[in-house]
């Protein structure tokens, strides 16, 4: 089981249980994930949902060993943006659009797919040692599936964050407005639940409408079509992969994983 869930005081908790690989992300892991969003946004009793995860690091992203489910023989383009418009995009948007405020608490290394479970969240806690990072230009990709990156950071630090594959701290991620707030490792926990408390104590229907005018607001300035284009440019990245040098996880490997150590 990768995913832990429990209800308690009108607060969901979904935890994500896979701390001896970091909270990699494989296909068993996002499809648990996406089970535990569904289960909180059709229970009654509850108000408010809390994302986390047990471990050093909140999530290292897309497990580059797969699993969870076959490898077929002849990898192809149409078979990945199968698997990905289902698992990168179309969970991410489901968990963004959720009618019920959600809050993820983030610790240590936040990497690439890992952005996709935190920001479809409406908030962000941040431990100080959080760190978060999208290094996919080394494989020749222009950026993770879910291209929240413009919307979260602005034009100018997008693009330094891909181009260079540096990791944004905490701080300079509140700085931002991605991260609502930072706090101290060994309080993340406990800041996050007094904050769901103090969430859940609101009219549900209020904090449904009132997420619901954010959300409609930044759809008609374009996030909704930007999201969906985006996905299809970073599709294109694969294809180019396929085409030079094979399936894209094997490419630059190694540079990768020195980048995000």
């Amino acid at each position: 089981m990768y995913i832990l869930y429990d209800v308690a005081d009108k607060i969901a908790t979904i935890t994500l249980n896979r701390p001896d690989a970091a909270n990699a992300q494989n296909a068993d892991l996002l499809n648990e994930l996406d089970a535990a969003w569904t289960r909180a946004a059709e229970d009654p009793e509850v108000a408010v949902i809390v994302l986390r995860a047990e471990g050093k690091h909140f999530s290292a992203g897309h497990d580059m060993r797969g699993g969870g489910e076959p490898v077929p023989d002849k990898i192809t383009l149409e078979l990945i943006y199968q698997a990905e418009s289902k698992r990168y995009l179309e969970y991410s948007l489901r968990w963004r659009n959720v009618p019920k405020p959600s809050i993820a608490a983030v610790q240590g290394r936040c990497i690439a797919g890992g952005l996709l479970l935190c920001w479809p969240c409406d908030l962000i806690v941040a431990a100080d040692d959080a760190k978060f990072s999208d290094p996919v230009v080394m494989m020749g990709i222009g950026g993770v599936e879910y291209h929240g990156h413009t919307w979260e950071l602005g034009p100018r630090l997008a693009k330094e964050i891909l181009f260079t594959g540096r990791a944004l701290t905490a701080d300079e991620a509140a700085k931002t407005g991605m991260v609502n707030k930072v706090v101290p490792r060994a309080d993340l926990d406990s800041e996050v639940r007094a904050l769901a408390e103090q969430i859940a104590t609101m009219p549900r229907f209020g904090l449904r409408q009132a997420k619901r005018a954010v959300n409609q607001t930044l759809d008609v300035q374009g996030f909704y079509a930007a999201i969906q284009s985006v996905f299809d440019v970073h599709q294109t990245g694969h294809g180019n992969a396929l085409s030079v040098s094979g399936y894209p996880i094997l490419t630059n490997l190694d540079e990768m994983k020195a980048a995000i150590k």
